[in-house]
C-alpha cells in the first residue's frame, strides 16, 4: 500500500505548497521543548498552483529551490501534504485482534467498497483510531485514499529541488497536530475551537473538539481579493500590489476605501461558515476562534471578528513557546506564524 501518511522517519522538513507560496520549516526538540532551526516563505509564480493543485511543475520546483537556499537547511527528507478535499476518508470497524499486516490484506480486498476510483489509481493508508464504542472486540480504523497523481506531482516537484518525500500527510491532520501546541493556552484542553485558515483563494473553517477535527468547510474567498482590489484601484500589477500590501506605501484612502470593506466581507464569511456549522449538528457555540493563514496577520482582524461574534479570537502562533536557532529572524517568524500552521504540523512528523 503506497501510504498517505507513512510511518515515522526522523528529521523531516515540513513543506506546505499552497496556492501562492511555498512554506518550509525545520524543527528540532530538546526534552519537551521545540526549537525552530530554519524556515522560509517563498512566493510562487502566479498560476503555478491552482486551488491546491500543482499546474506548473517547474515553477514549483524552482520556488522550492529558492526556499531551501533562503532557509539554509541541510535536510533533504520532507513531509508534505495533500488537500483534504482531495482525500476520501472512511471509519470502518475491524477485529481488534488483527495484526497490522492482516488489516492491510483485508483492506486491500475490501477497499473497492469505499473508494469510487480504480484501486490501481489511488494511494491508500490506514490508522487504528481506538476501540469501537459499540463493540470492545473491534477497533475503529481510519481508511484514507486519494488519487496517486495528487501524491506523485508533489513528489516530482520535490525531486526537482533535490528533496525526497518521506511522508505524505493530509492538510487537516497537519493542522490538528500544530493545534496541539496551542490547545492548552486557549479555552481549555476539552474546548470547542474554530480554526479559520484564510488563504489566498480559499478560507477553510475547521472546528476541533477535544483537539480533533469534527467539521470542515471550504469557501472560495481569500486574501487574493484584497490584492486584486489594490491592483485595480491603484493601477498596479498583481506582483506590485502584493509587494505594497506586505511592505506598505499605499495611499491615504487605502484603509477606508479598500481594507475596511474587505475586512467586513471577511468577517461576514467567517460568520456564515460558523452558522453552517451550528446548523449541522449539536453545537450552538464555539469557545474560541483561532485565525490562521497569511491573511490572518492583517492588523485588527482578530478584534473585528471577536466583536462581531462575541467569542474570544486570536491569531495563531504555534512558535510562541519555542526557542529559535541562530538562522531564524524572530520578528519575521512572528509575522509569518499564522501562515505556517500546516508546515509546522508537517515538521512535527519528525517526532511521531
Amino acid at each position: 500500500m503506497p501510504g498517505l501518511f507513512n510511518k515515522k522517519t526522523n528529521a523531516l522538513l515540513g513543506i506546505d505548497i499552497s496556492s501562492t507560496s511555498v512554506k518550509l520549516l525545520e524543527l528540532s526538540r530538546q526534552g519537551e521543548r521545540y526549537r525552530v532551526e530554519a524556515y522560509a516563505v517563498e512566493p510562487l509564480p502566479v498560476g503555478a498552483v491552482v486551488e491546491k493543485n500543482i499546474a506548473e511543475l517547474e515553477g514549483v520546483g524552482l520556488t522550492l529551490t529558492r526556499a531551501l537556499a533562503r532557509a539554509r537547511t541541510g535536510l533533504k527528507n520532507v513531509a508534505v501534504a495533500v488537500a483534504g478535499s482531495a482525500v476520501i476518508t472512511k471509519i470502518i470497524e475491524m477485529d481488534a485482534g488483527l495484526r497490522e499486516d492482516e488489516m492491510e490484506s483485508q483492506l486491500k480486498i475490501e477497499a473497492d467498497q469505499y473508494i469510487p476510483y480504480p484501486l490501481d489509481e489511488v494511494a491508500i493508508d490506514f490508522e487504528v483510531q481506538g476501540a469501537s464504542v459499540r463493540n470492545p472486540e473491534r477497533v475503529n480504523v481510519l481508511l484514507a485514499a486519494c488519487r496517486k497523481e495528487n501524491v506523485e506531482v508533489r513528489e516530482a516537484a520535490l525531486t526537482l529541488a533535490g528533496l525526497t518525500a518521506r511522508v505524505v500527510d493530509v492538510e487537516a491532520y497537519a493542522l490538528e497536530r500544530s493545534f496541539g501546541l496551542l490547545a492548552g493556552r486557549l479555552a481549555g484542553e476539552r474546548s470547542t475551537v474554530a480554526v479559520v485558515d484564510i488563504g489566498a483563494t480559499m478560507t477553510t473553517l475547521s472546528v476541533l473538539h477535544n483537539g480533533r477535527i469534527i467539521y470542515t468547510r471550504e469557501q472560495l474567498f481569500g486574501g487574493r481579493q484584497l490584492t486584486e482590489e489594490i491592483q485595480r484601484r491603484y493601477g498596479l500589477t498583481l506582483e506590485q500590489a502584493g509587494l505594497v500590501q506586505r511592505k506598505g506605501g499605499l495611499p491615504d484612502d487605502y484603509v477606508a476605501e479598500v481594507l475596511q470593506p474587505f475586512q467586513g466581507a471577511l468577517v461576514q464569511q467567517v460568520t456564515r461558515s460558523l452558522q453552517f456549522f451550528f446548523a449541522s449538528g449539536q453545537y450552538s457555540a464555539v469557545d474560541h476562534v483561532l485565525l490562521a493563514g497569511g491573511t490572518a496577520s492583517i492588523p485588527g482582524l482578530d478584534r473585528l471578528i471577536e466583536q462581531q461574534l462575541g467569542t474570544p479570537t486570536q491569531v495563531a502562533n504555534p512558535f510562541s513557546e519555542m526557542t529559535l536557532g541562530s538562522k531564524v529572524n524572530g520578528a519575521a517568524l512572528a509575522s509569518d506564524a499564522p501562515a505556517l500552521m500546516i508546515a509546522c504540523g508537517l515538521a512535527l512528523r519528525s517526532f511521531d
